[in-house]
């Protein structure tokens, strides 16, 4: 396999791609489905944030605490535990939306176990990628996975609009549920010989702290990482501000809500694969990408209708996914093995662990000032970034880079300072 295919070669990671493309449909499903049975039962922007802080604020708090387990740990076996128990949180809110009436208590407390599994899953399952390939598909390993996601963001919005119109929002968690049983038999499938071993981090003290002064060493992560962090907390909120923004701004359906996040997952797929191939990442990449997604948001609030929504919305997708994937890709290729989960944590952090902050307050503003305001600071907020980028990041880092075929090994005087 050649191109942007190429990552592909390993059986370990085609078992991967294609368990995770339909499980990540799944949870794309139940986050669809977990937001809008939470709005339709309480019609508040506060109490859609609240959910959203308990999906992931574990992220915010135990995310560093993950990432040094995942340094620590062997990942397939880890991917193996954090799967089942997605999995029996999914039956879990089946069968709470069974009842037909739930209580918010139940949900918001089933949410959080499933954010405190996803907080120990998500470092793991990403910095796995890197180990299912050779060290020259590392890349088009990334990038392949991203699109997975991205992919997984049209289907799975996409099913939940048809499964809860049609059958209701059990059934949409119950399906979730059966869809982890791909990703286990991928799994147990793979041949953990063929695995690229990376040095397992030994114990010791002070290694959470190691990894954040690792990150601060290095402008070619910092830099991104502040970027990432005010885009994170004000405008990377989609599973709050989108539902709101159509049903209380445009007066939408559910189907209309599923119709624009379809819309907007399928621009960020595009912008995944338009990517795919780049050679080079550098603080140009971030820049454009965090303005035009800022420029495209601000567009969208001023959408006066349901229709008018999907071409920006799609352009929207399309810039916050090449934001993220430069991000991404500078974090998976410059950042030292060893540190690899812990970086990968405080990325996660950044990008949805704010969400827990950026949440309630953005359904708290919708709730005050209109459905739109939320988009609008969004919008300010990503070209702010990139403006920072633009004044920041050209003085410290070269505008464009090219991808090293091994990862950046730090300074020995350095990783001795980080201990």
């Amino acid at each position: 396999m050649r191109g942007r295919t190429r990552g592909l070669r390993s059986r370990n990671f085609r078992l991967f791609f294609i368990g995770q493309l339909i499980s990540n449909s799944g949870n794309w499903l139940t986050m669809v489905a977990l937001t809008l049975l939470v709005l339709h039962l309480t019609g508040s922007g506060v109490a859609v944030g609240f959910v959203a802080a308990c999906q992931f604020g574990p992220i915010l708090v135990l995310s560093a605490f993950a990432g040094l387990i995942a340094d620590r740990s062997n990942k397939l076996r880890l991917l193996k535990i954090t799967q089942i128990g997605e999995m029996c949180q999914s039956f879990i809110l089946a069968g709470l939306a069974f009842m037909h009436h739930p209580p918010l208590a139940a949900l918001y407390a089933t949410a959080l176990a499933g954010g405190v599994l996803l907080s120990l899953d998500n470092p793991v399952r990403r910095s796995f990628v890197t180990e299912m390939v050779a060290q020259e598909d590392v890349a088009n390993a990334v990038t392949l996975y991203s699109a997975l996601v991205n992919a997984s963001r049209i289907f799975g919005p996409a099913l939940a609009g048809l499964l809860i119109t049609t059958a209701g929002y059990g059934w949409a968690f119950g399906l979730d549920g059966i869809s982890y049983i791909s990703v286990l038999i991928a799994l147990w499938m793979m041949h953990p010989e063929e695995l690229r071993r990376v040095p397992v981090t030994p114990r010791g003290k002070g290694q959470v702290r190691a990894g954040l002064r690792y990150v601060r060493s290095m402008p070619d992560l910092w830099i991104p990482f502040v970027m990432l962090g005010v885009v994170g907390t004000l405008s990377y909120n989609f599973s709050v501000v989108f539902p709101l923004f159509v049903e209380h701004a445009l007066h939408g359906s559910d189907a209309s809500f599923t119709l624009v996040y379809t819309a907007f997952s399928f621009g960020a797929l595009i912008g995944a694969f338009v990517v795919a191939d780049r050679v080079t990442v550098g603080v140009n990449n971030i820049v454009r990408g965090a303005a035009a997604f800022g420029v495209t948001s601000l567009l969208l609030a001023a959408a006066p209708n349901v229709a008018a929504t999907f071409p920006i919305v799609f352009v929207v997708g399309f810039s916050s996914i090449a934001f993220m994937t430069a991000t991404t890709a500078i974090v998976q290729l410059r950042a030292d093995q060893r540190m690899h989960g812990r970086v990968l944590a405080l990325q996660s952090v950044l990008l949805i662990g704010t969400t827990p902050i950026g949440g309630p307050i953005m359904g708290a503003i919708a709730d005050a000032l209109g459905a739109r305001i939320p988009l609008v600071i969004g919008g300010v907020a990503a070209l702010a970034a990139a403006l920072f980028g633009l004044l920041v990041g050209r003085r410290v880092l070269p505008a464009a880079q090219p991808v090293p075929p091994e990862p950046v090994e730090p300074q020995a005087a350095d990783v001795a300072a980080a201990g």
